[in-house]
C-alpha cells in the first residue's frame, strides 16, 4: 500500500561501475522528482551528502553477500540501504537482510512502484520484492549493448567477461547455470559478429563493458 508521500522529496543515490546502467536508472525518477531526487551517481566514491537511501544496482557487481553492500550498510551518512537487483536466490536475500539492508527491490518494478518502494523504506518499512519468474528489466532502464540487441543479462555476463572473470566465475556471480552463461555467450557472439572470446572481450572494451570509475555529482541539479 502507497505511503503518504514526504513533505520534501527522498535524496537517493545510486551505486554501481557503470555509467550507462546508473544513468538509465536515474531516468527512471525524472517524473518523480517531487519525491526523488538523485543527489549523486557514485562509483567508486564516498558518500559526500547525507543520504536518504543508498540504491545498489547488481549489474556486474558482487551480490549482496559481499564487502560492498555491508560498508554501505556502516556509513553514517546513509541512512537505508537497498538492493536492486535481477537475482532472488533466497540465501542471497538473507544474507542481504543480515548485513542491515532496508530493502531488496527487482528491476522489474516499474518506476512509480520502484519509487512507492523507496518511500515505504524510508518511512521505517523493510520491503522485499516478491520473488517470480524471469521478467524483463523495466522500461527505461539501459545497458552496455541494448542499442544492438544485447538483452540484460547477456550484457551482465559480457560485462564480467570484459572484467577477466571465467565462465565459472560469471556464473557463481550471476547464479546462472553454467550452460545457461554458455548460452548467454554463444547469443553475444552471434549479436556482435565474434568468433571468440578474445574478440568479445575487445569489443566489450571498445563499446562500453568496462567498469567506469568516476562520478556525476548533483544529478539534474539536485542537492
Amino acid at each position: 500500500m502507497p505511503v503518504d508521500a514526504p513533505t520534501t522529496p527522498l535524496l537517493v543515490t545510486l551505486v554501481d561501475d557503470y555509467d550507462v546502467v546508473l544513468t538509465g536508472l536515474a531516468h527512471m525518477f525524472d517524473a518523480h522528482r517531487d519525491r526523488i531526487v538523485v543527489a549523486e551517481i557514485d562509483a567508486n566514491a564516498e558518500l559526500d551528502d547525507s543520504i536518504d537511501i543508498v540504491l545498489y544496482d547488481s549489474f556486474a557487481q558482487p551480490e549482496s553477500d559481499q564487502l560492498e553492500i555491508a560498508a554501505l550498510v556502516a556509513n553514517p551518512r546513509a541512512r537505508h540501504v537497498v538492493v536492486y537487483t535481477w537475482n532472488f536466490q533466497q540465501e542471497l536475500v538473507d544474507a542481504a537482510l543480515a548485513e542491515g539492508v532496508h530493502g531488496y527491490l527487482s528491476k522489474t518494478l516499474g518506476a512509480a512502484d520502484l519509487v512507492d518502494a523507496l518511500e515505504r523504506i524510508a518511512a521505517g518499512e523493510v520491503v522485499v520484492s516478491r520473488a517470480g519468474r524471469r521478467a524483463p528489466s523495466a522500461d527505461g532502464l539501459d545497458w552496455p549493448g541494448k542499442g544492438v540487441g544485447i538483452t540484460d543479462r547477456e550484457s551482465e555476463v559480457l560485462a564480467l567477461i570484459t572484467q577477466g572473470k571465467s565462465n565459472a566465475e560469471v556464473a557463481q556471480l550471476t547464479y546462472l547455470s553454467p550452460n545457461t552463461v554458455k548460452s548467454h555467450i554463444r547469443s553475444v557472439y552471434r549479436k556482435i559478429g565474434s568468433d571468440s572470446r578474445t574478440q568479445a572481450v575487445l569489443w566489450g572494451v571498445a563499446n562500453g563493458f568496462s567498469p567506469d570509475h568516476h562520478r556525476i555529482d548533483h544529478w539534474l541539479g539536485g542537492p
